[in-house]
Formats: C-alpha cells, structure tokens, sequence
C-alpha cells in the first residue's frame, strides 16, 4: 500500500508548537517557584534544571512540530481511510469504510483560534478510532460530509 497522501494545515506546526510550549509552562512555572522558596536560584541545581529545561522545551517546540508534519498523512477513499501518524513512534492505520460507527470533528480553542478541526472516525476496533488531526476547519467539515456519504452507501452493521 502506498502512503497516504493528503497533509494535515500548514498551521499544524503552529498548534503543535503552541500545545508543546503550553505543556512546558508549568515545568518553568515549578521551577521559579522552587527558586523563589530556596532563595538561592542562582546556584547550580537550578540553572541547571533551568538551562536543561530550556533546550528540551526548545527542541520540543521547534523541532517535534516540524517532525511531525513531514509524517502526517491522511487520505479517504470508498473503501477505507488511511492515515500515518506519529513523530518518534509512528503508526499507519486502514479503517474500512464498512466498519464505520460515528464521525466526529473537535475543535479545542487553540484549534479554533488558528482556523483548525480533528475529524475523529469511530470504528469497530479494538485498536481505537481513527484521528485525523490539525485539518483546515472546511477540510474538515468537507471530510466529516464525504465520510458520511460514503459510509451510507455501503451495507454493513460497522461490527
């Protein structure tokens, strides 16, 4: 099977950077209170902590959006959606179509703000549903529609 073809937005970077460096707040936010209650925050464990922080959460948000973005790959056809995820561990999923139970679109606020949905397609798997992530808002809605009318074409108990 090839690769999927389709990318996510290209604001996809941007809201992973932003959901990256959302998560290392608190990190900095521990230690600067750590500091301020020690008293001493120029001795060596807490430029330490502060410095090792700094280049993690650096690559964290420059580098893994990047990586993932190159990776990143959907695409829809009438017999199934196909997606590749990941950045160090990544993953290829096939849902049959015949196997869908529900389509759904989620729109967090950071998505709202940069114009962006995750179209989730359920199916009768263990292994989970499928996300399809970072989509332009009427990609999304374009696919959630697609979706619907391909799976209403096809007879099946999505079991």
């Amino acid at each position: 099977m090839a690769d999927p073809q389709w990318k996510p937005s290209t604001r996809a970077p941007m809201l992973w950077a932003v959901n990256a460096a959302l998560m290392w707040l608190p990190v900095f936010v521990a230690q600067i209170v750590w500091a301020v209650l020690d008293g001493r925050w120029t001795t060596w464990p807490h430029v330490t902590a502060f410095a090792v922080s700094a280049v993690l959460a650096l690559a964290h948000v420059t580098v893994v959006p990047r990586w993932r973005f190159r990776v990143h790959r959907w695409e829809i056809s009438d017999t199934a959606v196909y997606t590749r995820t990941g950045w160090f561990t990544q993953e290829r999923r096939i849902a049959p179509i015949t196997r869908i139970q529900t389509v759904d679109t989620e729109r967090g606020p950071i998505d709202r703000l940069l114009g962006l949905a995750t179209v989730t397609v359920t199916t009768a798997s263990s292994a989970g549903a499928v996300r399809i992530a970072a989509l332009d808002t009427d990609v999304a809605d374009t696919t959630v529609a697609r979706l619907t009318e391909i799976a209403g074409r096809h007879q099946g108990d999505a079991t």
